[in-house]
């Protein structure tokens, strides 16, 4: 069971990699974290992964006043996120053609959208943006919803003030990613609490 859940945890991690170099070589407009990585990228002259690893890091910092609690999927996604977004662009040559940089961008969202489920789904903790935001929902009461926007528009804001690609991809990231990532998540929970009904001994009372 831990080992399913491991390869499904890692195999996420690295898929939402490989969907953010498929953002870059796209070039149409990325998700705002996406945004806000490739214009510090631009700032600083770094590769985007390691743009990820940093900004993850930092914002897992700010975890410790909002009292959360990082699990291995927490610390895997700073790490490994920027490693694979790397090396996919290290082997993912760029796009020319409108029509192919199109599709690319298209499947770049549904790749993002499985991949969130398969990390999601294992069970190892959110990640460090994702956990920003749900601190931030607990020690404030705000909503999860007006939590996220603030902080998306806020990345994306500042990203496409450093010079962060923003584009028509952007708006179909935002329309399109919550309704794939709420189709994505249930079938690997699922998938996994079968899993959990092969192991476990059946209590008969």
């Amino acid at each position: 069971m831990i080992a399913r859940r491991l390869l499904q945890l890692y195999t996420g991690l690295v898929l939402y990699g490989v969907s953010t170099a498929m953002f870059v070589r796209a070039n149409l407009g990325a998700d705002p974290w996406n945004v806000f990585h490739l214009g510090v990228a631009r700032i600083f002259s770094l590769n985007i992964g390691m743009v990820m690893i940093v900004v993850g890091a930092l914002v897992l910092l700010l975890w410790i006043p909002l009292r959360q609690k990082p699990g291995l999927g927490t610390v895997s996604n700073v790490i490994v996120l920027g490693l694979a977004a790397d090396a996919a662009l290290a082997l993912m040559p760029p796009v020319e053609s409108l029509v192919a940089r199109s599709v690319l961008l298209l499947a770049a969202i549904l790749v993002n959208a499985i991949a969130t489920g398969m990390y999601i789904g294992a069970g190892f903790g959110s990640g460090p943006r994702d956990g920003l935001m749900t601190g931030i929902n607990a020690r404030t009461g705000w909503s999860v919803r007006s939590v996220r926007t603030a902080i998306e528009l806020t990345v994306l804001l500042a990203g496409w003030l450093m010079g962060g690609t923003f584009g028509v991809g952007t708006v179909l990231y935002a329309l399109a990613i919550g309704p794939l990532i709420q189709l994505c998540l249930p079938w690997f929970r699922i998938h996994i609490q079968r899993e959990k009904s092969l192991v476990e001994p059946t209590v008969v009372p």
